[in-house]
């Protein structure tokens, strides 16, 4: 009888589960992939990483232009640290 118990539970979780997976895979799309996910959202990383990196560069030389420090710009701008 104690089997059966944990059988019933245990089918009970993995409907819960699939339920929550169903749930999801409709959030995201039917018909979208983990690995398209997760590469696209690498790719926009990238992009982003780019952006900020050519930013740095501009807030650096505005620096030495101003003859102050990136720390100062970055106040001045009201930028916050990451």
């Amino acid at each position: 009888m104690h089997a059966t118990t944990s059988v019933k539970k245990q089918k009970e979780y993995i409907d819960k589960l699939q339920a929550e997976i169903d749930v999801l895979q409709k959030r995201i799309g039917e018909d979208e992939s983990a690995e398209a996910i997760v590469s696209r959202h690498i790719n926009l990383l990238h992009r982003y990483n780019e952006a900020k990196d050519a930013t740095q560069l501009l807030i650096g030389r505005l620096a030495a232009s101003k003859e102050t420090t990136v720390r100062q710009i970055h106040n001045d701008m009201d930028l916050l640290d990451d």
